[in-house]
């Protein structure tokens, strides 16, 4: 009898892990961890008391997820350069966040640390990672940096770890992609699912910046995925969002001053919130 490959008809991984069609992730950045460059000796209490009481800052005050990052890392390691320090820092905050919030968390190892990401949810029970090349290649800020969904998806399946989800970004931030200009991003979109990511994500140009509604649209044609905003999301844009996103992840505009190495505003993020539920009311 011949046998034909099926591919798996996803279920809506927003709707599934947020209970909503329609969520806003926050992101928590990590303070400068142990082994980077900023890093200047703060205790581990420190740096897990901060990001819970980051946590709870955007809880409370009505995000749907969170999303736990090594932003305080500058500069960003390559993958094969990130340390088993890292995954053990990011492990043991993520584990704590965990346990001070009930929300979906999720993991995103900078720079495309797909394999760490998928280690420090296994071991913290993290719901899904970001990874922001997981198809194809680009030349990123770190150097030339691959695609990683072969290995990972054989690393998740032998960790027995496929309910961990993979939020995939599909034309990244903070490089070039000459490498793959003769491909449309409906193109690159159609990859990322493919290599069974479960979500598509769009981004601006650099961390700030906004994604735009046209590459939105170009990403949404290209895939069957839900697709989310990471960047660039504020109280003014976030309905525009809304019409084509299935989700948005915001960081900088919850900052203090929208600068995102600064500390959760509350007040900004009151008024996002207002903004996002007046959108998808």
């Amino acid at each position: 009898m011949s046998k034909k490959l099926v591919l798996n008809q996803k279920q809506n991984v927003i709707a599934s892990l947020f209970g909503r069609k329609k969520a806003v992730i926050g992101m928590l950045h990590c303070l400068p961890l142990p082994g980077s460059a900023r890093y200047d000796g703060q205790s581990m209490e420190e740096i897990i008391e901060f990001s819970c009481n980051e946590a709870r800052i955007l809880v409370d005050g009505g995000v749907d997820g969170l999303i736990v990052e090594n932003h305080g890392d500058i500069p960003f390691a390559k993958p094969g350069d990130i340390g088993p320090e890292t995954v053990a820092a990011m492990t043991i905050v993520t584990a704590a966040v965990k346990r001070a919030v009930p929300c979906p968390v999720g993991i995103n190892v900078l720079a495309n640390g797909a394999i760490q990401a998928l280690a420090i949810a296994k071991a913290a029970s993290a719901s899904f990672i970001r990874v922001n090349q997981w198809a194809n290649a680009y030349i990123a800020n770190e150097g030339f940096v691959e695609g990683p969904a072969a290995q990972a998806t054989r690393y998740r399946s032998w960790l027995h770890a496929r309910d961990i989800k993979i939020f995939a970004d599909v034309h990244v931030k903070h490089g070039a992609h000459a490498i793959t200009a003769d491909r449309s991003i409906p193109e690159l979109a159609r990859d990322v699912e493919f290599f069974d990511a479960d979500a598509a994500v769009a981004t601006g140009q650099r961390t700030g910046d906004s994604a735009s509604l046209d590459e939105l649209e170009a990403i949404g044609s290209g895939t069957s995925l839900p697709v989310v905003v990471g960047s660039g999301v504020t109280p003014g844009n976030v309905a525009d969002m809304f019409t084509i996103a299935d989700a948005v992840i915001v960081a900088s505009y919850l900052k203090k001053d929208g600068l995102w190495w600064n500390d959760v505003d509350a007040g900004r993020l009151s008024e996002f919130m207002n903004a996002a539920n007046r959108a998808r009311s």
